[in-house]
């Protein structure tokens, strides 16, 4: 089982072509007056991976500046002022708040710089100057796009204008972000006394997300309080919600410390980030102490820091169950087979397979572990037998009503 590079750097990959950029005083081939620095932070559109960072810009734009050395060597989670020079994949921006705001040629954004992993999308890594490079996410990832999938369009390009500063010199996210990362040997044990249940998957879009969500849901229901979090991936505001919607009383991702991306750490620090969430979903917050603790693994089996991570003891010292999510019958049979090399054995198989009656009965007839369709995770016996817990005492759990979207329709949107 071969593992991918997971630090990578620009260095042996060959280059792609940038538009020119645009010429930075000049709109329509008329001179015009730069607005002043403030002005142009409090009217620039910020990314949902930078939205601590914008909150402080809009509480006290006067207090930062920017650092426009062209050799500067940008950092995972330096945040950057950038105009747009060519609109390509990416046409929206996320905001803080998860709008999708339309970007348009010369618009300047706050984002932040990171590495992404994305098998249906690109394969980018932070570059090594502020020259022009792209938008690689949605969320509002900085980063220089070295390989893509063959089915989308090239990336939206953005020209740095200067690395955002303060007092303490380049602000990065980690700074304003609420939760520090703290190494997993520190960990306070919380969530060795709570139930975690990991959700991983065979790739990119096999369903984790909205199986985590469903999770959620049914457990919510059978009168439990569920956290619930992301810990790896690219940082962007839909999983989030989808998990809050769905019931989870606390939620998080991994850009609550201070990370647009997790691809391209050290794996260390993946595992202390992983490690860190765990034990603060599994501590009091909002109606008290959880239940039970839910945590999104992005990406595959086959990705590096996934399969390293299912491995840590870090990993195996928390998590009690594991729910896999599989694209297809042949995805489902190989990769159970692949978690239990590593040694985790998964309690249902889900995911979008089992949007296809046909693909849920050929899996069924390969596996020895039961498939469950997504959206009959809504339901309270389901959900709580998929996570090992019994109903709770005293709580009538609410009825097994079929789901919106029905028992065998899972429509994942992850």
């Amino acid at each position: 089982m071969s593992i991918l590079d997971t630090s990578p750097h620009t260095r042996g990959y060959a280059p792609r072509p940038l538009a020119t950029p645009l010429r930075v005083g000049a709109v329509d081939g008329a001179a015009r007056t730069p607005d002043p620095l403030v002005r142009r932070l409090l009217r620039a559109k910020k990314a949902y991976s930078t939205r601590f960072v914008a909150a402080a810009v809009e509480a006290d734009p006067a207090a930062f500046d920017l650092i426009t050395d062209p050799t500067q060597a940008p950092r995972p989670g330096d945040v950057v002022l950038a105009r747009v020079v060519t609109i390509g994949q990416h046409r929206r921006l996320e905001s803080p708040a998860s709008r999708r705001q339309i970007l348009f040629e010369g618009d300047e954004i706050v984002v932040s710089y990171g590495s992404r992993y994305a098998a249906d999308q690109f394969h980018a890594v932070i570059p090594e100057d502020l020259g022009p490079c792209h938008l690689a996410a949605a969320g509002g990832l900085a980063s220089r796009v070295v390989d893509q999938h063959a089915a989308i369009k090239d990336a939206t390009v953005i020209e740095p204008v200067g690395l955002l500063s303060n007092a303490n010199g380049v602000v990065n996210l980690s700074a304003f972000a609420p939760y520090p990362v703290r190494p997993a040997s520190s960990a306070s044990g919380a969530a060795s006394r709570v139930p975690v249940v990991a959700v991983v998957g065979t790739s990119m879009n096999s369903g984790k997300s909205t199986a985590l969500a469903c999770l959620a849901r049914g457990l919510a229901a059978a009168g439990r309080t569920v956290h619930a979090g992301k810990a790896t991936g690219t940082g962007a505001g839909n999983d989030a919600h989808h998990y809050t919607d769905a019931g989870a009383d606390h939620v998080i991702d991994f850009t609550d410390f201070g990370l647009p991306s997790t691809f391209g750490l050290a794996f260390e620090d993946v595992r202390d980030v992983f490690a860190t969430m765990a034990d603060v979903l599994a501590s009091p917050a909002g109606r008290g102490a959880p239940d039970v603790v839910l945590i999104e693994i992005a990406d595959g089996l086959y990705q590096g820091d996934t399969r390293r991570l299912l491995t840590d003891e870090a990993f195996r010292t928390v998590v009690d169950r594991v729910v896999f999510a599989a694209g297809d019958a042949l995805g489902a049979s190989g990769g159970v087979g692949a978690l239990r090399a590593l040694g985790c054995e998964p309690s249902v198989v889900s995911g979008v397979l089992t949007s296809s009656p046909l693909a849920m009965a050929e899996a069924r007839a390969e596996l020895d572990v039961r498939v469950v369709p997504t959206f009959d995770l809504c339901l309270p016996s389901v959900a709580l037998s998929a996570a090992g817990l019994a109903p709770a005492a005293g709580v009538a759990p609410a009825g097994d009503l079929v789901p919106v979207g029905e028992a065998g329709d899972s429509h994942a949107i992850a």
